[in-house]
């Protein structure tokens, strides 16, 4: 059987339980790929052990559950699959497109663009190092089909990032570009938070030779004084509210007119209707909103 032209990915850190903006993000990538009749995946992106506390994949499975949204293929677990994070990484460092750095974060900390200190570290220094990858001028296009068009020039923007920690775990665009490419994902639904991240991963995905994905950035749910709502910010878990209330706030959210028969319905009644009225082109351009669930 030939693999689905749509697979998409909800890829949550297990650092808390899920709230409004998690629900948000992971609604519209489930009803994008059921809409194209495409997978759902669900990646847990556990590679960063201290900040995980316990308990915390089996309640992201659980809520997601709860309210029906069922992912296809066994969850794949980001930490299982350092290997290949280590390969890529040698790559790169092979070919001379990526090297050792041995800056600290408190000696950057004044410095808005990174100036290619280490630049020409190809061997592993003895000190603990980094490993970043070079970018130059070249402009990066991406266009995304709610935040229009974008064009990035990553020298200007940061300059020469980090692809492996000194923690001897890979970073957060590193990992993602290898398991997203590893998975199949042929598009990506995240928050508007995550806009800068798309041409660094495009960079990488090009010189990986990886298929590039398309980036679909939603606004960013936040509260009353502009804050995003997240984990860190200790925003509202969804467990402390019911489903009949929160799924329809992310479907009006999404931009749905919820028809009055299918208010307080369950997610049994309401996703099947949501996924055919599914229509990214309602969904709001505006970088963040306030989160309806503040109200509830």
């Amino acid at each position: 059987m030939s693999e689905p032209a749509y697979v998409g990915r909800f890829a949550p850190s297990p650092t808390g339980p899920l709230h409004f903006g998690s629900l948000v993000t992971a609604l519209a990538g489930y009803l994008r790929a059921r809409s194209a009749k495409g997978e759902w995946l669900v990646r847990i992106d556990d590679i960063d052990p201290p900040r995980q506390p316990p308990g915390a994949v089996d309640s992201i499975l659980r809520t997601l559950e709860r309210f029906g949204l069922h992912w296809d293929r066994s969850v794949f677990y980001q930490y299982t699959h350092l290997s290949a994070h280590r390969r890529a990484r040698d790559v790169l460092l092979a070919n001379a497109l990526a090297y050792y750095c041995v800056c600290s974060r408190r000696a950057l900390a004044d410095h808005p663009s990174y100036e290619g200190t280490c630049r020409g570290r190809r061997e592993p220094p003895a000190e603990r190092s980094s490993v970043r990858v070079q970018v130059d001028h070249t402009p990066i296009a991406i266009a995304d089909p709610v935040q229009g068009e974008s064009h990035w020039d990553l020298a200007a923007a940061g300059g020469d990032f980090v692809i492996w920690r000194v923690e001897d775990l890979p970073a957060y665009h590193l990992a993602a570009v290898v398991d997203d490419a590893d998975m199949g994902v042929t598009e990506i639904v995240r928050g508007a938070d995550l806009h800068a991240a798309a041409p660094r991963q495009r960079h990488l995905q090009v010189l990986l030779n990886r298929p590039p994905t398309v980036y679909v950035h939603l606004p960013v749910a936040v509260d009353h004084a502009g804050q995003k709502l997240s984990k860190q910010q200790r925003a509202p878990p969804l467990d402390l509210f019911p489903v009949p209330a929160m799924l329809p706030a992310a479907l009006i959210w999404l931009g749905y007119d919820i028809p009055s028969s299918l208010h307080g319905a369950l997610p049994g009644e309401l996703l099947p209707w949501a996924i055919a009225h599914w229509d990214l082109a309602r969904v709001p351009r505006r970088a963040t909103l306030v989160a309806p669930v503040l109200a509830l």
